[in-house]
């Protein structure tokens, strides 16, 4: 499963340091970001099954920035 959320982060090291997060705290998601989309997108991708979205953006609070699950 796949979830997109929207995102305010814009630069590409901070893009960079929370996917590490992501990958180290989550290991079974792959995670990238699209910074050059006007949403500044976050792709999490799970390969045993559904993405916890909420974990996912209280992770992303805690470096402060905001995310939120864009509708399918």
């Amino acid at each position: 499963m796949i979830e997109v959320f929207k995102t305010d982060v814009k630069d590409k090291v901070f893009a960079s340091i929370l996917v590490e997060q992501i990958h180290k705290t989550y290991t079974g998601y792959s995670a990238n970001f699209d910074l050059d989309d006007c949403d500044n997108i976050l792709r999490v991708k799970s390969i045993s099954g559904i993405v916890q979205a909420d974990p996912l953006i209280l992770l992303l609070k805690k470096y402060g920035f905001s995310a939120e699950v864009l509708p399918g």
